[in-house]
């Protein structure tokens, strides 16, 4: 049995599917594409003993991904999963990573940022970390916010628009949009699904330390 590392590719786009899949192969990182979860589970290569990595749609038919890392945690099967999602489902790709999954791309992709992605994940797969200091970076750059600057990282990074969180907080367009920069900024985000990814760590460290849930 092969010990090379290997990526799983769960899409039922079949261009989408191949483009991942020749992306991959083009930096000599082994993968293999699946045109449903179904067709993935059916397949046993995940009871292989191999560093390996999964990027699935969330939206699929059948067996979505959603519901794929739900079976994959009852099955106790522990491989590093990347979700897929349009820039509409970012909110779910955060349930997502509350499930389990480890990163998420959006739609249209970017090649460098898929390879980059994947190869990170590849290393560090099968790897046992220790307690993770960037957690606590993260949640000392989140504790920098202003209070109204908290309300509009929690807004943003639920999928609401800047005139939504205008709304909310009873502010205009522009303040919105200037204290989304500033939030942007001190949490060292380059755009808003980076930023996004954050929010699940911030929670889950703000949880372990006995932090009120956010309500946004």
């Amino acid at each position: 049995m092969s010990t090379e590392p290997i990526a799983y590719i769960v899409d039922d786009d079949p261009a989408l599917r191949d483009a991942l899949r020749m992306l991959l192969e083009s930096v000599s990182i082994q993968a293999t594409a699946f045109s449903g979860a179904e067709e993935l589970l059916r397949s046993g290569v995940l009871e292989e003993s191999r560093p390996a990595c999964l990027l699935a749609d969330v939206r699929m038919p059948g067996i979505s991904g959603m519901t794929l890392l739900e079976r994959l945690r009852e099955a106790g099967i522990d491989i590093p999963t990347i979700v897929i999602t349009a820039y509409g489902d970012i909110p779910m790709a955060v349930r997502a990573m509350k499930l389990g999954a480890v990163d998420f791309i959006c739609k249209p992709l970017n090649p460098q940022a898929v390879l980059e992605l994947v190869q990170n994940t590849l290393s560090q797969a099968g790897v046992t970390h220790a307690p993770d200091a960037a957690a606590d970076q993260l949640l000392q750059l989140y504790l920098s916010l202003t209070p109204r600057e908290q309300q509009v990282f929690q807004s943003i990074t639920a999928g609401k628009t800047n005139r939504m969180v205008a709304d909310a907080l009873g502010i205009s367009v522009r303040t919105a949009e200037y204290h989304r920069a500033r939030v942007m900024k001190k949490m060292q985000a380059s755009n808003l699904a980076d930023l996004t990814l954050t929010r699940v760590t911030i929670q889950e460290r703000m949880g372990r330390a006995g932090a009120p849930p956010w309500h946004a």
